[in-house]
Parts: C-alpha cells; sequence; structure tokens
C-alpha cells in the first residue's frame, strides 16, 4: 500500500480582500491553492512570482499568521494558521535588523525571548553568523553594515528559531545585482545544508528559475495561481547553471507563462 502524502503547507481556496479609505474593496488574491509537500529529510523551495501587486505577498502573510483570509484557509503541519508562530520564520524586503543591537544581540533576540540559556544561545547564534558569513562582525551594529550584510543578519535571526518553514518576500528585491547574486548563492547553500521548506516571493524570472524547485505563476490582480512549472535542475547550483543552454531553455518558458499571466 502506497504511503500517504504529507503536507507541511496547505493553502486552500485562500482569498484577501482589503477596504480602502474611500470605503470601497480591494481584492488581492483570489481563490488560491497550493499544497508543499512535507518529503522527510528534504525541504522543497518554492518561488511564488508574478507582477507587482499580484497578491503573491498577501498569501505569504496568510501562511505567517500576518493576515487572515477573507475565505479559505491555511494549514502548518496538518494545524490551522491562527497567527505568528515559531513553526514559520519571515525576511522581508524591508530590512528589520534592531538598528540599536549588535549582530549578536540580534541573531540572538529569538532564543532570548524563548528562554533559552546566555551560554546556549550565543553558541547557536555564532554558529549562524559563521554561515551566513558574518564572522567579525558579531559587535557591529546594522546601521554600519551594507544592505547586504543586513539581510544576512535577518536571514540568521530567522534561522535561529529553527522554523520549519521559511517565509521570504523579496528579500534581495532592494539590493544591487552583485549582492544580489552573491545572497542567492549564501540562500542556496543554507538551504541545501538545512533543508527548510522554502516560500519565495519574487517578481525576478531569473531568480525564481535558480532558486526553486517549483515556481507557481501567479496572474494579475486579483491574483491566483495559473501553473506550477517544476524546475529539474540538480543541486547544488551555481554559475554554470546559470549560464547553460538547458536554464536559458527554461527561463524563456518561465517568462512566457508570465508574460500570459500578466494578461489574464
Amino acid at each position: 500500500m502506497a504511503e500517504e502524502l504529507r503536507y507541511i503547507v496547505e493553502i486552500e481556496g485562500l482569498s484577501k480582500r482589503f477596504q480602502q479609505p474611500d470605503g470601497s474593496w480591494v481584492e488581492a488574491a483570489r481563490d488560491v491553492n497550493l499544497k508543499v509537500l512535507d518529503a522527510p529529510g528534504c525541504g522543497e523551495f518554492v518561488a511564488l512570482l508574478g507582477p507587482s501587486g499580484c497578491g503573491k505577498s498577501t498569501v505569504l502573510k496568510a501562511v505567517a499568521g500576518l493576515q487572515k483570509p477573507t475565505t479559505g484557509s491555511v494549514r502548518v503541519d496538518g494545524k490551522t494558521v491562527e497567527g505568528p508562530g515559531r513553526d514559520r520564520g519571515m525576511v522581508f524586503q524591508q530590512y528589520t535588523s534592531f538598528d540599536w543591537m549588535s549582530v549578536q544581540a540580534n541573531v540572538e533576540y529569538g532564543l532570548r525571548l524563548q528562554g533559552v540559556r546566555t551560554q546556549e544561545r550565543r553558541a547557536r547564534a555564532a554558529e549562524l553568523i559563521q554561515q551566513v558569513g558574518l564572522t567579525g562582525f558579531e559587535g557591529a551594529y546594522p546601521q554600519t553594515l551594507s544592505g547586504g550584510m543586513r539581510q544576512r543578519v535577518a536571514i540568521a535571526r530567522t534561522l535561529a528559531n529553527d522554523p520549519r518553514v521559511l517565509l521570504m518576500d523579496e528579500p534581495f528585491g532592494a539590493l544591487d545585482a552583485q549582492t544580489r547574486w552573491s545572497m542567492q548563492l549564501l540562500l542556496i547553500d543554507i538551504w541545501d545544508r538545512l533543508d527548510n521548506t522554502v516560500l519565495f516571493v519574487t517578481h525576478d524570472v531569473e531568480e525564481a528559475v535558480f532558486l526553486a524547485d517549483r515556481v507557481c505563476v501567479f496572474s494579475a490582480r486579483p491574483g491566483t495561481i495559473l501553473e506550477e512549472i517544476e524546475i529539474p535542475f540538480d543541486r547544488p547550483r551555481n554559475l554554470e547553471t546559470k549560464t547553460s543552454a538547458p536554464f536559458n531553455e527554461m527561463h524563456e518558458r518561465v517568462l512566457q507563462s508570465l508574460k500570459r499571466a500578466s494578461q489574464t
């Protein structure tokens, strides 16, 4: 008898409407359905791709528990999402580090709130700081760091809570091209070692194809998933992946899907 599939994230019939100051309503997302498989020892990396304003960030925030769906449901590990939880960690496009805390204190912050003992949380923070390439900057303050380094702090701080699902809302969107590329490589390296499930919002086709195992293409607002495209490239991925003919072909396929979705 075949083993029953288990899902770490289940989004069913999710729609979200927002009321405007003039009393009118805007529908951001409509009837979004997505299931992310809970594969033992192997997290899935899913990119939510679509034009600006299509509701993909709204869907991500619903999974995070930061917004309640107007209709539909979100479950994580079989439990209905009622609000934020330590099983989910979110990294935003805007820099969210605490400017008055050092890098070390920022990464330790969530662990301190959980009551983790000083020695244990310092060791955990040191490990994550090393993983994101910030060794030597433990005592620095975020306002003295570059944008890419500040996002490294945010990623380390989020991973410190050991979330089962890592939610990333265009985390590299404000970075220059070279820094963005280095952050993509960093994320791939961390994900390959930790095997978290990642939901990653982007409007960049190349980024989605390079990072993800599966790309969900959203329509224009109100956003819904029109197509799910499996990305067949082996891991680890690197510059050779990005410059290969199969990558260019997949990029074109996803780009055409996005163009069709934008016209829907």
